[in-house]
């Protein structure tokens, strides 16, 4: 499962892998489809500006053998169409409006890349991690390419010409570059032969996978952004046995004959967008014209990504150059940035939680204009079907003049059972199960139970130093190490890994035990201290579920309560603290081994094997809490606003209409008008902390804004001039959808 990839080869493979939306247009498959295709629907030639001519800067510097015209095609057109048209069109874009934009975005493409090849050749490029500047010249281009004309002498026309464009290309890259982008390219045709493929397998197989499978959270199986194999292959099921692919995984249930089929499917529609040619052996997809104009398109990506880079460089120095000139100009950002958010919030109450929703490594809230603003996380073990239909039955509570039902409904929470959610981490689409006990050094949490063996995830979780061993990056905020709790039977049949599950059902009380028995086995900083728990041994838990109905309203008056109004302290079965070695420190709350972090990203992972409110599940802390009236339900309300003024790291356990509660305190705005962050400048090297976030946002913002600026100033410059666009060959596509 590879989830982290830049867009590569956007044009053509988006039209294979939809092509199905436009095959039955009139005119996209008859005949003449090639043909068709093959018009020429705008050109690009950055050549034709003053700066090419004489007295401009590029004169006499013989570009124009480097930057020759650039053709965009109705396929390319079409193409793109398929896979970006449908937004425009639901954003309210005509066809014809949409083509149009399409076309435009292909014409500032081709400038950009134009460019590219000029920036190259004027400035040279410094590679990641290296301060030795490589330099690119014309002749060095010119015998690339004339090197690849002698190699394809042979070929058809089509052919040369794009293994002739290729090398133009992969002369401004490394090798490095090259390879990377030959692995995006293989890799998204694997993906949509997998898809194919899958599609195929569910179609004659009788192994069904659940639906509805577990949210799973952010990040998992993503890949390093620069990591490629040495070795992969695409697997087409006819040149290669899939052992011979390398690093490619097939799909669960692949056979030569599914992978066969999913690529005559592939092929044909190939073969619809005309994108076959009479002679071709479709036995070895990489000889194909079509594979050629993919890695002419992945080759293009990774240019226009190496000329990102170098404005990254840019935009780096000019940050760096501020801080030299200036060592505190960051620190000044971060005051800047507090006064003008207490200005803004302190009488915006709707701005200020808005901005609190937003919250993220990249927006910041750094005051609050009340205290006890903070986040929860909600972990809800909630009623069964049957407990609801019970609760609908029962009768009020005796003596309850309000109707309600809480006596009644703490009975029935005694026998409220949680079970571990994450079943479908086994039986879903993708298995993410391993049996840690198989790993040598590995440990984990059982509860005391030695058949719960198995883990989620294994590639992606890190070791103490954060590393993972694996192309994958290290999950965040996810402890990782707390066993499926139940029974795993493993069958092995046809091909598939089935699964029976069992989980085990745990009452209230289980479940705190497993909650404080799995946050102090965890560890933390480079001792490994454990986490300590504190109960509040104060509260009557023992006589909780025999209190009378007149035990929840409050018997006399109080300065904040009129006497019957509903006592939700009343409602509180459980509540305690999670500490590590000192006070809480929110500038480390995503520092990976501080005790903030572990403490939160163990209640993280026991919510995604708990929680069956799923609107939580992968949120940045948690909701959002206020100190006024919500729309949540009243006792929800009142405990989490409880936590969040004991302060992060604090837990109370209450029910509502849904079933239990474990709410816990991630972060919290102690006080009003002032920030519980610091910017200190020695930190900003440390990741996680927020001096590092904060710094990063910054860089950030300083070279998105910068490469826009480049990018709107090039295409600016170039496109009236250089471009030109033929309306009239592709007007007919304003009518598609009909």
């Amino acid at each position: 499962m590879k989830m982290k990839k830049r867009a590569i080869a956007a044009v053509a493979l988006s039209a294979v892998m939809v092509c199905g939306v436009l095959a039955g247009c009139d005119g996209l498959t008859t005949d003449d489809a090639r043909k068709d295709y093959e018009q020429v629907v705008a050109t690009v030639n950055l050549t034709a500006s003053d700066d090419f001519k004489e007295g401009g800067k590029y004169a006499g510097k013989n570009y124009e053998k480097v930057v020759t015209t650039s053709e965009i095609t109705k396929r390319d057109l079409v193409s793109l169409f398929a896979s970006q048209g449908g937004s425009l069109v639901n954003g309210g874009y005509s066809y014809a409006d949409a083509f149009d934009t399409i076309c435009d975005t292909l014409i500032n493409r081709q400038i950009y890349i134009q460019y590219a090849k000029v920036y190259f050749l004027q400035n040279g490029a410094v590679a990641e991690g290296s301060e030795e500047k490589a330099t690119f010249s014309v002749s060095g281009y010119e015998a690339a390419v004339n090197a690849a004309s002698e190699a394809y002498k042979d070929a058809s026309a089509a052919k040369k010409k794009l293994e002739e464009e290729i090398a133009g290309l992969g002369y401004f890259l490394t090798d490095a570059e090259e390879k990377k982008a030959i692995y995006d390219l293989k890799s998204s045709v694997n993906d949509a032969l997998d898809s194919q493929e899958e599609s195929i397998i569910s179609a004659t197989d009788d192994h069904d996978h659940d639906e509805d499978v577990r949210t799973i959270p952010t990040g998992v199986n993503t890949e390093e952004e620069d990591y490629y194999p040495e070795n992969y292959e695409i697997y087409t099921g006819t040149s290669r046995h899939v052992a011979e692919c390398g690093e490619y995984e097939p799909v669960e249930g692949s056979t030569a004959t599914t992978r066969r089929k999913a690529y005559t499917q592939f092929l044909s529609n190939l073969r619809s967008y005309a994108l076959l040619y009479s002679g071709e052996d479709t036995t070895e997809i990489e000889s194909l014209v079509y594979y050629s104009m993919e890695v002419k398109s992945a080759y293009e990506s990774a240019l226009l990504q190496k000329l990102n880079d170098q404005y990254e460089k840019e935009a780096e120095d000019i940050l760096t150059k501020k801080q030299t000139e200036d060592s505190d100009w960051v620190a000044k950002q971060f005051e800047m940035k507090l006064a003008s958010q207490q200005a803004a919030y302190k009488d915006d109450a709707e701005a200020f939680e808005t901005a609190l929703d937003g919250v993220s490594d990249t927006s910041f809230v750094l005051t609050a204009p009340e205290a006890n603003y903070g986040f929860v996380i909600n972990i809800l073990l909630p009623f069964s079907e049957a407990q609801k239909q019970e609760l609908t039955d029962a009768p009020i509570d005796s003596g309850d003049k309000k109707g309600n039902k809480f006596a009644q409904r703490a009975a029935i929470l005694q026998n409220v059972t949680a079970t571990d959610q994450r079943g479908t981490w086994f039986t879903g689409h993708d298995d993410y199960s391993f049996d840690y006990t198989e790993k040598e050094g590995a440990t984990a949490y059982n509860g005391g139970d030695d058949a719960r063996k198995y883990l989620f995830f294994e590639d992606c979780l890190p070791d103490a130093e954060g590393n993972t061993g694996t192309e994958y990056e290290a999950l965040k905020n996810y402890y990782g190490k707390y066993t499926y709790n139940g029974k795993v039977t493993e069958k092995e049949e046809k091909g598939h890994t089935h699964y029976t599950l069992t989980p085990n059902k745990i009452s209230i009380d289980g479940f705190l035990a497993e909650v404080t028995n799995y946050l102090g086995s965890a560890t933390y900083g480079a001792s490994a201290t454990p986490l300590t728990v504190t109960p509040d041994e104060t509260i009557d838990t023992a006589n909780y579920f025999t209190k009378s109905a007149t035990d929840y309203y409050y018997g006399s008056t109080t300065p904040e309560h009129k006497k019957g109004d509903i006592d939700y302290s009343q409602f509180v079965y459980a509540s305690g603290y999670v500490a590590g070695d000192a006070t809480f420190d929110p500038n480390k709350m995503f520092v990976r081994g501080s005790w903030e972090n572990t403490a939160f990203s163990v209640i993280n992972e026991l919510s995604f094997a708990y929680n069956t409110d799923t609107a939580g599940l992968n949120s940045y802390l948690g909701y959002a809490v206020t100190p006024a009236k919500t729309d949540f339900v009243s006792e929800f309300e009142y405990a989490a606003q409880q936590a969040v003024k004991a302060g992060a790291g604090h837990y109370i356990v209450v029910p509502s209409e849904y079933g239990w509660h474990f709410i816990y305190c991630t972060f919290s705005f102690k006080e009003a008008n002032t920030s519980p962050f610091e910017y200190k400048d020695a930190e900003k090297g440390e990741e996680g902390t927020f001096s590092y976030l904060f710094f990063e946002s910054l860089k950030e913002q300083s070279i998105s804004q910068y490469t826009s600026d480049k990018q709107t100033q090039v295409i600016n410059g170039y496109v009236e001039v250089c471009s030109e666009k033929f309306e009239d060959r592709y007007s007919d596509l304003a009518n598609i959808n009909a």
